[in-house]
């Protein structure tokens, strides 16, 4: 039996390959960074502005008393939604990212940011992640 002939990938395309998933990477890590941040920042200073309709919360759930916290609470109750949306955004993203891959579009604005890096050089801050 012969092999399948797989096409050809000239070393040039495989480090760019490599490139592209290390920068893509690093998008990931960074988004997750992002949210991480939001999670240990703004959502503990919501929490504790909403500490006393929480206890009400507690002995008594409604609908009434949620939406009298979300009401009388907007900065609290946006900062959660915040936290929430990009926690859901990112999940979403990158669930899509995993089942799909990678879009075309996306491909190329990642191939793009490695030929800007290449370019720069070392003086670059992702220059010892991507290219190396």
């Amino acid at each position: 039996m012969t092999k399948p002939e797989e096409p050809e990938i000239s070393g040039n395309e495989q480090s760019l390959t490599q490139q592209v998933q290390r920068l893509h990477q690093l998008t990931v890590y960074g988004r997750w960074i992002f949210v991480g941040c939001l999670w240990l920042t703004i959502a503990p200073l919501c929490l504790w502005n909403l500490r006393s309709e929480i206890v009400l919360w507690k002995q008594y759930f409604t609908w009434v008393a949620l939406r009298y916290g979300v009401v009388y609470h907007p900065f609290s109750a946006l900062g959660l939604a915040f936290c929430i949306g990009m926690t859901t955004s990112v999940l979403v993203w990158q669930s899509r990212n995993i089942l799909l891959g990678l879009p075309q579009q996306e491909k190329h604005r990642l191939e793009k940011q490695v030929f800007q890096i290449r370019q720069q050089g070392p003086t670059h801050p992702l220059w010892k992640w991507v290219c190396q």
